[in-house]
């Protein structure tokens, strides 16, 4: 018998005091063989006949560079990863890891093409972090520091990995949370989309899904307000996407709400 998976989900952005624009992008949207829509803040929709994708961006460099680097970002994933159902229609099937892994490489040498002799443009990039939910799996992306949280069984583990050294010594033991919070390099990444970089190497991996699943896409700014133990409590609450979301969002902008904070909270059923 058919398994018919169901997706909630809620998202919500808001621009920390730092800066004059908000440099974050997010995006909801579907891909099938009937074509692709991009979808509201929050909403329900089941995955019979469409694929589901989630994206989170953070814009990076002087001016107003960070806030479309970001954006064209989004715009350029919801535009490329569609095309592999024409292509799906035709015959052929692409592995899906290694087209998602192609078309970060694509969107990323984009990013620097738009930024090539504009001075306002110098150093343009961003960070991404993207869930593809497909029938059987799902597929997920993350170049930077925006993080995927995966809450299973009320325990809820990043499924990402930062591109931060400062991040990389804490995950083996080096240092704990209050330490890797307050250290000097934290916000020193060696990946990025775009940023002048000739290379982009992003951290792909597939993922079996279940009903119960809640996963957490989100910009830098959630975790400067909000230390993982709060963030685990809040998605294995009871509460539905929407109020998760918009709780999450709160708490972060009260306890820190200096930079730009972005996510989407996702309910498999």
């Amino acid at each position: 018998m058919a398994i018919h998976r169901h997706i909630r989900w809620a998202g919500a952005s808001e621009g920390g005091t730092r800066k004059e624009k908000n440099e974050d992008s997010w995006v909801a949207f579907t891909a099938g063989a009937a074509g692709s829509m991009v979808l509201g803040e929050s909403g329900e929709a089941g995955l019979e006949t469409q694929d589901m994708i989630f994206a989170v961006s953070d814009g990076m460099g002087g001016g107003n560079a960070g806030e479309l680097a970001s954006a064209l970002i989004i715009e350029k994933l919801s535009a490329i990863i569609p095309e592999t159902f024409k292509a799906a229609a035709s015959g052929l099937y692409p592995d899906s890891m290694a087209y998602l892994t192609d078309v970060i490489k694509q969107v990323h040498d984009e990013i620097n093409q738009a930024a090539a002799g504009a001075a306002e443009k110098e150093g343009m990039g961003a960070t991404l972090a993207l869930i593809w939910f497909a029938p059987e799996n799902l597929y997920l992306a993350n170049i930077g520091d925006s993080r995927i949280y995966l809450c299973r069984d009320g325990v809820t583990e990043q499924i990402s990995k930062d591109h931060s050294s400062a991040w990389a010594a804490w995950k083996r033991g080096e240092m704990q949370e209050a330490q890797y919070r307050s250290h000097p390099r934290r916000a020193a990444l060696y990946g990025a989309m775009g940023g002048g970089n000739p290379e982009v190497f992003p951290h792909v991996a597939a993922l079996p899904y279940r009903a119960g699943d809640r996963f957490l896409i989100c910009s830098d700014g959630l975790i400067d307000g909000l230390w993982e133990r709060k963030i685990g409590i809040k998605l294995a609450s009871a509460a539905e996407a929407l109020t998760t979301c918009r709780e999450l969002l709160e708490r972060a902008m009260e306890n820190s709400g200096a930079d730009d904070t972005t996510l989407v909270v996702i309910d498999v059923s």
